[in-house]
């Protein structure tokens, strides 16, 4: 039986990175790295050792690590991701930040999270809101069911989930801050055929020759239940800032801005509904 270090070794220079053989690894496991550490010359059982091998061809496939655990971190959470939902990224935190901003710790504000995928906006927002009232949306049977399944095992209640088409399903309805991660990507981007993008779901990243057809469609739908002086707040690509600020600005907005994430590019975009 080979050592659990010497597994690790061999998964990395397949893979040609020790991150992802790492992970694989913990996860087949059930153990965290600090045990890893502790036990990197322990023999690897042969059951383990076939299926970390397992995992470790299809990552070299190209399958996301964070589908083959079935796990990604964001925020301060541990979400659940399936090949049904987008897997969350870091730049989107930015999105919770700015949210947060806008929402004052003990208020009971209403607050919509749109195409919501593992729950990953509304669930980091709920979290760090509990007086707040979050309801998030998603066209996706299957996404709402993992973000639902993410609410129960992280005991935050104070979410609500309902299925259907951006804000279709919420008519009536009015929020002090309607929030979106929607698909953006040009329909014709050529990364949608490399890297994780190939296993992610194409209806979550992809909209329209310029990627901004949802955009338009949130845009243009949130007046009617934006609270006077509430907020909607998107994320975008890193190239369309000014396309955003531009759809905001004529469709009424005020205070229309768009921010940057942590690598210094455009990422959110978002104006007041004062009407």
């Amino acid at each position: 039986m080979a050592e659990l270090r010497a597994a690790l070794a061999a998964a990395a220079l397949r893979l040609g990175e020790r991150v992802d053989a790492e992970a694989l690894l913990l996860h087949v496991l059930g153990q965290s790295r600090g045990w890893l550490f502790a036990h990197a010359c322990d023999a690897l059982d042969p059951d383990v050792q076939t299926a970390f091998d397992a995992l470790v061809e299809r990552r070299a496939a190209g399958e996301p690590v964070a589908y083959l655990t079935g796990r990604r971190g964001f925020w301060t959470l541990d979400l659940e991701v399936t090949p049904a939902t987008l897997i969350p990224r870091p730049e989107t935190e930015t999105l919770v930040e700015l949210a947060l901003q806008r929402l004052p710790g003990d208020a009971a504000a209403r607050v919509a999270d749109l195409g919501t995928g593992s729950g990953a906006v509304a669930l980091a927002i709920a979290s760090e809101r509990p007086h707040a009232q979050v309801v998030a949306t998603d066209a996706s049977a299957a996404a709402l069911a993992v973000a639902q399944r993410n609410a129960r095992r992280l005991g935050i209640a104070n979410v609500r989930f309902v299925e259907g088409d951006w804000l279709a399903p919420l008519a009536g309805e009015r929020f002090a801050l309607v929030v979106s991660n929607p698909p953006y990507i040009e329909a014709a981007d050529p990364h949608l055929a490399q890297g994780d993008l190939r296993f992610e779901p194409a209806s979550a990243l992809a909209s329209g020759l310029d990627g901004l057809d949802d955009i338009r469609r949130i845009v243009a739908a949130a007046r009617a239940h934006l609270e006077p002086g509430g907020w909607l707040l998107f994320e975008h690509g890193w190239n369309q800032g000014d396309a955003a600020r531009a759809l905001l600005d004529a469709a009424g907005y005020a205070e229309v801005f768009t921010a940057r994430d942590l690598e210094a590019r455009d990422r959110v975009s978002g104006g007041m509904w004062t009407a």
